[in-house]
């Protein structure tokens, strides 16, 4: 059974959501304003976080951002429909995934289950590298040039396939179902930002080329070194 913390200051809504989510097998803890959220997250063993962008005290933001900075503990977040900056910010902070409010709760529970199989996905101690880049499945960390480098673990997901498959395109639609479980929506911008957060965090590769390449109209592709 997922622990999950579910932060919004929506008490009615909480409520609701955390009767529904316990009938899908999940064991849910409400937190209802930033810093109880937080506090919570960083002392006890939950497997997901699903946190409201809005909330009093500290919001979803600040939320993430001192969580991020001592756990890497799976974050959905929720926003405001039609607020693209609010999941866009989400996304540059850590956040795994994101949903618009209101939601349907079948929607939220499948983007929950994507998110808890990439966290539980290929226990087993591996590797799998590339020139100066390696990545341990089994702890789900990267390393680059021999530093380690922190990752999401969306972000870890999506690399992931990339390098597996580097020197190949991999279309967006495919990307998003191999890494986030889903399918590509027509505005759904996540693959954007954590390929963007990518590039920022691991640099370019020694011979100072691109590291992963843009394809416009198509998708991704991790580039290979030159013989």
């Amino acid at each position: 059974m997922a622990r999950v913390l579910l932060a919004d200051d929506d008490i009615e809504l909480c409520e609701m959501l955390a009767d529904y989510l316990g009938g899908e097998g999940f064991e849910v803890e409400l937190a209802h304003d930033g810093q109880a959220a937080l506090d919570l997250a960083r002392a006890r063993p939950y497997d997901l976080l699903v946190l409201d962008v809005m909330m009093p005290g500290l919001n979803g933001f600040d939320v993430l951002r001192g969580l991020r900075a001592v756990s890497a503990l799976p974050v959905l977040m929720l926003t405001a429909r039609g607020e693209d900056v609010d999941s866009i910010v989400g996304l540059e902070l850590g956040a795994d995934d994101y949903l618009a409010k209101p939601c349907n709760p079948r929607v939220l529970v499948a983007r929950m289950r994507a998110i808890l199989r990439r966290a539980e996905a290929r226990r087993e101690a591996a590797t799998v590298g590339l020139d100066d880049l390696v990545l341990h499945t089994g702890t789900r960390t990267v390393a680059c040039g021999g530093r380690p480098v922190p990752v999401t673990g969306a972000e870890f997901s999506v690399l992931e396939v990339l390098l597996r498959e580097a020197g190949r395109v991999v279309a967006k639609a495919e990307l998003c179902e191999r890494a986030l479980g889903r399918k590509l929506s027509r505005y759904d911008r996540s693959l954007d930002m954590h390929i963007s957060s990518l590039r920022r965090k691991l640099g370019p590769p020694p011979d100072g080329e691109e590291r992963i390449r843009t394809v416009r109209g198509v998708g991704y592709l991790y580039c290979r070194p030159e013989a």
